[in-house]
Parts: structure tokens; sequence; C-alpha cells
């Protein structure tokens, strides 16, 4: 079960999700993308959710805007992880979204990232962090990302540091 499945309410929703995409080539994680409305085709939502186990997928990305039930909708199908990512495509500026994605009632977890890209990159790496809960050489792999992260940081600091000498 190392697969995640990526779904997204409209197309349009593609290159937000994109970030997700990148972060898991990047810790060699196979992924499938897809297109799946809570709304306008919850029998497609709910076949490839109940799916989704026999195709080794072990966590969910779901990303949508406006309305954003999506999330809501496969976590109410399974009992394997949800990562919500709200999307900014309204006129609410992803707050919609957002409210809707966080909002979920006792019983039904998802777990809601920030709204847009960002977002969508934390889920990346969410996802990959509850995958390698079973798996040491992705855990090494994160160790290493973080890692990264702390180096660009550390360089970012030294140039600020020499410029106001």
């Amino acid at each position: 079960m190392n697969k995640v499945l990526i779904l997204m309410g409209s197309a349009s929703d593609a290159p937000v999700m994109q970030g997700a995409v990148e972060v898991l080539k990047e810790f060699g994680i196979p992924c499938e993308t897809t297109v799946a409305s809570a709304h306008r085709s919850p029998a497609r939502v709910q076949r490839l959710v109940e799916e989704a186990p026999a195709r080794g997928v072990g966590v969910f990305i779901v990303g949508a805007g406006a309305a954003a039930h999506l999330a809501g909708v496969v976590a109410a199908h399974t009992t394997r992880p949800v990562i919500g990512v709200p999307i900014d495509s309204s006129a609410l500026k992803g707050l919609d979204a957002l409210l809707a994605t966080v909002q979920m009632p006792a019983g039904v977890p998802v777990a809601t990232m920030a709204v847009g890209r960002p977002g969508a990159t934390n889920a990346g790496i969410l996802a990959a962090q509850i995958l390698a809960v079973g798996d040491a050489a992705l855990a090494a792999k994160l160790d290493a990302y973080k890692q990264k992260l702390a180096e660009k940081v550390e360089q970012a600091a030294a140039e600020v540091e020499a410029r106001h000498k």
C-alpha cells in the first residue's frame, strides 16, 4: 500500500495539485491522478475510492475548490488517510473550500492543508510521512529532505548576514 491517489474536483485544479505530484515523484512514491466530482459524478468518486486498495493505494490526496466536499466524500468511503487541499478557485479566494474541507464531522477525518499550491506540496510531504511509518528507506529520504530545507535556510542566513555587515 505505497501508492497515492490524487483526486481533484475539476481539471482546472491540476496546476495546483501538481505540487503534490512533484513531491511524490521526488520521494519515488507512485501516484495516480484523476478528476472526480463529489457533486457531478458521485458514483465515479465512490468507485475510485472502493477500487483503490486493490491498486495499492494507501493514502488519498484530494483537492477541490468552492463547496469542496470531495475530500469528505472520499473520507466517508474509506478508512485510509485522506488529505484535503482547498483550492482558491472561487470568488471567496479559497476560504469556502478551506471551511468545507476542515469542518468535518467527528468520525470522518480529513487532514486539511493550506489553501492552494503550498497546501498541495505539503499534502505530498504528509502522504510521504504517512507511508514512511512502515518504510525505513522512505523515512531516510524524508530526513534528507528536511536536512536540505535546513541547509537552504543556513545558506540564506549567511547571504543576508554578509550583505548587512
